[in-house]
């Protein structure tokens, strides 16, 4: 019976997050006038980065996940930097910007602050690095 309520919370707890996940998303990729902010998935990456050479390409993972590997082109700049917002302001807010995370929270938080700075043309990669 234990196994029987463990599974039920579980599930419980990954349809909460997945409700959550989704107000999120409607909110923070939103059409916005004069800004893009898109949810891409790893392939819609793929594609986006061989058909836009020019984007930036942004980690927000710790220096430890980085650098046990990265998107071809990625900066890490951790979200848990206390120097994020100082080191980011030298990226270009004109040119298209790819943010990720491990699994999507950090880089939708860092989409958030992103958003806040100015940045124009921000793409997010969904369900993170482990979708890669």
């Amino acid at each position: 019976m234990t196994i029987i309520w463990t599974l039920f919370a579980l599930g419980v707890i990954a349809a909460a997050w997945f409700w959550f996940e989704g107000r999120w998303d409607r909110r923070l990729f939103a059409d916005e006038p004069g800004r893009v902010c898109v949810n891409l998935s790893a392939a819609q990456a793929r594609v986006w980065l061989q058909e836009h050479p020019e984007t930036q390409v942004l980690d927000v993972r710790s220096a430890g996940e980085f650098s046990s590997g990265a998107l071809p082109g990625g900066v890490n700049i951790s979200l848990g930097d206390e120097a994020f917002e100082t080191k980011v302001r030298a990226l270009d807010r004109q040119r298209p910007l790819l943010v990720y995370c491990a699994g999507g929270y950090r880089s939708r938080k860092a989409v958030e602050r992103l958003k806040a700075m100015g940045f124009e043309n921000i793409r997010h990669l969904d369900r993170g690095f482990m979708s890669w």
